[in-house]
């Protein structure tokens, strides 16, 4: 494999990687957000700083580019947390279900999937389904956040969950208030339930980022992976942020670094692949979620 040319590269990056990386890319998002500029862009190449699920995301949305993670073992915990005989079992129990599967997912359960949502698009995509029934994999606390503003259906839960977010605690949030009583809390609906109903403003990682943005306030508690105060500080230099605790970390994430970008450059990365008929199923269910939530 020969050297890529940076001018031929889309490098995009999430907030929860590290902030030197963060700062070398073209553009910084949360999955969905980066996912749509993978899309858009005319170039040939994209560098998707990221775990695994995300760059198998941008492959199966644009086939024709070659899509590279620059650590190819950086993996999201809650992406496999469902099965392909759980899935079955409810679709055979229930009538008139759908499985609505959020982003935070691998390409097989997207694959065996009706529709895909994101954090900041659950509410309204599933508020769109005609199905009366909503099975919702794999993260149980946005899943049981989305059920509490749509009472008119009816919700089945996985047993998954992002284990840093789901860590959060409210003897940490009481903490974290008592040392920095003047902050709103802001936090996201992978936390869990009673964490979020302490918070002023639950929402995707974008979400939390634009609510400080126009918040008259100028002191936040952070309830998400403490890479997101590298962007919130950029955006808002005038206003404090802290996260709620010291190790809201994910580890996957930490490992992409500089170097690992640039061994992609130099030639030493393998494009990613997913197989045909599961990208094929996949792009099926990313693309409802596209229609859905317009």
């Amino acid at each position: 494999m020969g050297r890529i040319r940076r001018e031929d590269a889309l490098v995009l990056a999430h907030y929860y990687v590290p902030d030197a990386v963060q700062a070398a890319a073209d553009f910084v998002g949360d999955s969905f957000a980066l996912a749509q500029k993978a899309v858009a862009s005319d170039k040939p190449v994209i560098v998707f700083c990221g775990v695994t699920f995300m760059g198998e995301s941008a492959k199966i949305l644009c086939p024709e580019k070659q899509v590279y993670l620059p650590v190819p073992d950086a993996h999201c915990a809650m992406a496999d947390m469902a099965s392909e005989e759980e899935i079955l079992h409810m679709r055979e129990s229930i009538e008139d279900l759908a499985v609505v599967t959020y982003v935070n997912s691998s390409a097989r359960l997207k694959a065996l999937s009706d529709v895909i949502v994101t954090s900041s698009n659950a509410v309204k995509v599933v508020s769109r389904l005609k199905e009366k029934n909503i099975y919702f994999i794999p993260d149980k606390n946005l899943g049981r956040y989305v059920a509490a503003q749509l009472p008119e259906k009816n919700f089945y839960f996985g047993w998954g969950c992002c284990p840093i977010h789901n860590a959060t605690s409210l003897n940490e949030i009481a903490a974290a208030k008592e040392a920095h009583p003047g902050a709103l809390l802001l936090a996201h609906p992978e936390c869990p339930g009673e964490v979020c109903a302490q918070a002023a403003y639950v929402g995707s990682t974008a979400g939390i980022i634009a609510y400080a943005q126009k918040s008259a306030e100028k002191e936040f508690l952070v309830g998400t992976e403490a890479g997101t105060l590298y962007e919130l500080s950029r955006r808002c230099p005038e206003k404090k942020f802290y996260p709620t605790r010291p190790d809201f970390l994910c580890a996957d994430m930490k490992k992409i670094t500089l170097e690992a970008i640039e061994r992609i450059f130099a030639g030493e990365g393998t494009p990613l692949e997913v197989e045909p008929v599961v990208a094929e199923k996949a792009a099926r269910a990313l693309k409802r979620m596209l229609e859905l939530a317009q």
